[in-house]
């Protein structure tokens, strides 16, 4: 969930007070900052921008964040003429959550909803409500419609308010919502801990309600301070103190209990109650899951043809900015700035202006490789797509056909030290904030572990012609360790030509790189069930089926196909100490092992990855 230094005029995300916006033709509108009452009585700080010359009523753009207001000095200065169309069509409201900055009442990290047989229960869908209903009825020169919109905790506090939406509510455009804390976005991914993400966001969000609090590393390479740390119940000991809510909320529920499952926005979706757009950035560090999976539990309600897809090739928010490229890997065009000019101003003004044609198809989706935006009927699409399986082979390839005869050589074989674990990115690894490292981790170059003696890579020959996947990416991987517990992580990767020439942007050398197309972890322990985990036996092969989620890329003729198997990612996760503990957070020193890691490709143990190919020719 992405933290912004300043928020954003009526919706795409962008700061306020750029330092890289020359200052040209300002567009200024008027400030008024309230405090609105809820149903409880707890009053919820609230910023209004309204147009200094507005023509007519105009709706009402609503964001609801734990991540501050705009400030009035900086919207007195003048907002970038950037903005013009925005702030001169839109009444822009931005509200801070309940206990952050100025709002009353007390902060709880995506609070679940309430109790219906309460009657005076709250949570983030009755504040919407209650939001709307004041805004309907005390801002002047409003036209009764609003939309919500935001990204990240943002785009989650709208998809709450969509289940029950206010009647003037018309439009909802969610981008990068979390979906399932456990399962797939910011603090789990498949039960697998997310640590230097879940410890600094909440440090971040928990140590003060009056600011952002940027946690303070004694060492420039957090690796090593992660390492030194030692098992994960020395956090609390040494420095939270039992005082960080949610820290403590990961200690008591290591599965995915009643907590967990309570929080999770997709048990409470029953039906599609308002037009609703899904965004989500094919390398977002932080919320790629999120966005799929509320997309797809809706469309089994959608009666009315009110739920959108989008996906293209971004960062976490960076939709919201410039996106010709991101770190090395160039889209030939502003991709950003296409999503907000043809997609994002199109539906909101087709929902509360009632102008031009509803213009999207189900989904629209950048198709990396090729560069170009694609538009289909369904996601992920069915029509001219078939599954096939690139199975692993001997001597660390990859190939469409299954392995052969058992040559008594059916496996590969890695050490996974847990006091030895594999970095996510380069080292040294600055922190997730407010450093520029952790928004490009996902497109660095993959060389940097290749070689790595607890790295497994398979490849295939360069592709004799252009292969082009679109929908979802699944492993299916035969695997053992000598452990009780292990977690698997794949990666699949596309390896540039050698000959390819440098990036124009950075002058980055692309000839053999390895681009991250698609990746997942998995922890061993929840194979059979998240809420009930079971020690593994050891060194029997084990079929895991890990989902890496659906995508929309070519893979070029002269490129070659890679997938690497690890058992570590860190510090981005935690160290899984390879002999089952009931509980990982408090697992003592003595519980993490070197373990040997086994992946199988025998005929009858055909570790593959099955990929969605579009037949359709060019």
């Amino acid at each position: 969930m992405k933290i912004y230094a300043a928020l954003a005029v009526a919706a795409v995300s962008l700061a306020y007070s750029s330092p890289n916006q020359a200052d040209g033709d300002k567009v200024y509108v008027n400030f008024q900052e309230v405090m609105i009452p809820m149903r409880d009585g707890v009053r919820l700080q609230t910023v209004i921008l309204s147009p200094k010359a507005a023509k007519g009523a105009l709706p009402i753009l609503l964001q609801r964040t734990p991540y501050g207001v705009p400030a009035r000095e900086d919207i007195e200065k003048g907002l970038p003429a950037s903005f013009r169309s925005v702030s001169e069509n839109y009444i822009g409201v931005f509200q801070n959550l309940r206990g952050r900055f100025k709002s009353e009442g007390k902060f709880v990290m995506q609070r679940p909803p309430h109790d219906t047989n309460d009657p005076k229960g709250v949570d983030e869908t009755t504040d919407a409500w209650d939001t709307v209903e004041w805004l309907v009825h005390n801002v002047p020169n409003n036209n009764g419609r609003v939309g919500l919109h935001g990204t990240s905790y943002a785009a989650w506090t709208a998809v709450m308010a969509s289940l029950d939406p206010h009647p003037a509510v018309k439009a909802v455009i969610e981008q990068a919502s979390p979906a399932d804390m456990f399962l797939g976005d910011d603090f789990h991914h498949n039960g697998a801990f997310r640590l230097s993400y879940g410890f600094e966001y909440s440090a971040l969000l928990e140590t003060t309600a009056q600011e952002n609090y940027h946690f303070k590393f004694d060492r420039a390479d957090t690796y090593e301070w992660y390492l030194n740390l030692g098992s994960l119940k020395n956090a609390d000991e040494r420095y939270f103190h039992g005082k960080i809510p949610t820290w403590r909320d990961f200690v008591d529920h290591p599965n995915n209990d009643e907590f967990w499952q309570r929080q999770t926005v997709l048990t409470y979706i029953k039906d599609v109650k308002v037009p609703i757009l899904h965004v989500a950035g094919w390398w977002d560090q932080e919320d790629f899951y999120g966005p799929q999976k509320i997309y797809a539990a809706m469309e089994k309600f959608d009666r009315r043809g009110w739920n959108y897809f989008v996906a293209g090739p971004w960062n976490h928010g960076q939709w919201g900015g410039e996106a010709s490229h991101l770190g090395p890997v160039e889209f030939g065009t502003d991709t950003a700035k296409y999503y907000r000019e043809n997609i994002w101003n199109t539906w909101f003004a087709y929902w509360l202006h009632d102008q031009g044609k509803q213009p999207l198809p189900e989904a629209t989706a950048f198709e990396t490789g090729s560069n170009r935006w694609r538009q289909y009927d369904a996601w992920p699409p069915v029509e001219n797509v078939h599954s096939q399986r690139l199975f692993f082979q001997p001597d660390r390839k990859l190939a469409f056909r299954p392995p052969g005869p058992n040559r008594g050589n059916e496996f590969d074989e890695y050490v996974s030290d847990p006091a030895n674990p594999v970095p996510y990115r380069p080292r040294p690894v600055t922190p997730t904030y407010p450093g520029p490292e952790w928004p490009v981790w996902l497109v660095q170059d993959q060389r940097f572990v290749d070689h790595r003696p607890d790295v497994l890579s398979y490849e295939t020959e360069p592709l004799t012609a252009d292969l082009r996947v679109v929908g979802d990416i699944v492993a299916e991987l035969f695997a053992s360790t000598s452990g009780t517990d292990s977690d698997w992580i794949v990666k699949l990767i596309d390896v540039d030509a050698e000959d390819a020439p440098p990036d124009k942007q950075t002058r980055t050398n692309m000839g053999g790189y390895e681009l991250i197309i698609a990746d997942e972890i998995f922890r061993g322990r929840f194979r059979n069930s998240f809420e009930h985990p079971e020690s593994l036996r050891p060194n029997q092969p084990l079929k895991y089926t890990i989902d890496l989620h659906t995508n929309d890329h070519v893979f070029f003729k002269g490129h070659r196909i890679m997938v690497q198997v690890q058992s570590t990612w860190f510090p981005v996760y935690d160290r899984n100490p390879q002999q089952f503990v009931p509980n990982i957070f408090k697992a003592s020193e003595s519980d993490y092992r070197e373990a040997v890691q086994r992946i199988y490709y025998d005929p009858n143990l055909p570790s593959a990855i099955i990929l969605p190919i579009l037949d359709v020719p060019e």
